[in-house]
């Protein structure tokens, strides 16, 4: 390792933690007293923050971007350390459950049960679900009409 290498790795530490600063800043900030209230909602039972790390995990795909922000809730003061563990959980089961969906698709075979694993014989059913979830659904703005 040449000194080049330990420059650009005291750089690139350096850089990450001037980014982690800015974004507890930030939320700090930003957030006020309606972020920590509803964070307090959605993790004040183990079970509820693993499934939030795994559904923010699940949705921007990046277990890493989740921990990331939850340590800056956490240094911010939004989040507390024991609400926070359950969700750095739930954004690795989150990232685990998206390679095994992408290594069902792989799968081969002719049998019913190895065409149902695959995603593209239930992606459909999910979509529809979710337009009839969107579609019945009582909006804010219906219901102060």
């Amino acid at each position: 390792m040449s000194y080049l290498n330990i420059l650009q790795l005291i750089g690139g530490l350096s850089l990450f933690l001037f980014g982690m600063q800015l974004l507890s800043d930030g939320l700090t900030s930003v957030s006020g007293g309606r972020m920590e209230q509803l964070l307090g909602k959605f993790c004040n039972t183990k079970t509820k923050g693993v499934l939030l790390g795994t559904a923010v995990t699940g949705v921007i795909q990046s277990s890493s971007a989740t921990t990331v922000m939850v340590v800056a809730l956490v240094n911010s003061g939004v989040m507390l350390l024991r609400q926070a563990v359950p969700v750095i959980m739930g954004a690795n089961i989150g990232t685990t459950v998206t390679g095994w969906l992408l290594s069902m698709t792989s799968i081969s075979g002719d049998s019913f049960i190895i065409t149902m694993l695959k995603p593209t014989s239930w992606t459909p059913l999910l979509a529809i679900a979710g337009i009839f979830i969107l579609f019945t659904a009582k909006s804010e703005a219906r219901k102060h009409k």
